[in-house]
């Protein structure tokens, strides 16, 4: 969507009215993500996503959480940048919560086959 603005196909007060509607969506999910992981005791997931939910309670705290939709074409290359951060972020993590998986799944089933109860 922020390309579109730079493309003039949208404007700046329908873009800020779009993506602000999942802006504290997000935000909750992650910090919901980051409290299931201090709880469970997956500590190396946890502190990978330490940063961002530091990042995120800061903006939240700030108050510079939401887009403005008079600052939007300003601040255009941060939200850019930011966004391109987020998605690179999130794309690793899901690779990374994949192999712990399939790793769990391969020991779970191992450890079954060698205490005999495969069925």
């Amino acid at each position: 969507m922020l390309t579109d603005l730079e493309c003039d196909y949208i404007n700046p007060i329908d873009l800020a009215n779009g993506l602000n509607t999942y802006v504290m969506p997000e935000m909750a999910a992650h910090l919901l993500m980051f409290v299931v992981f201090l709880l469970m005791g997956e500590w190396f997931s946890m502190i990978i996503n330490l940063p961002l939910a530091v990042w995120n309670i800061n903006k939240v705290v700030n108050s510079r959480q939401f887009y403005d939709a008079t600052e939007v074409f300003r601040t255009l290359p941060k939200h850019k940048r930011e966004n391109f951060v987020k998605v690179a972020f999130y794309l690793l993590c899901f690779f990374y919560y994949l192999y712990s998986m399939i790793m769990t799944l391969v020991n779970e089933s191992t450890d079954d086959i060698r205490t005999g109860s495969a069925y």
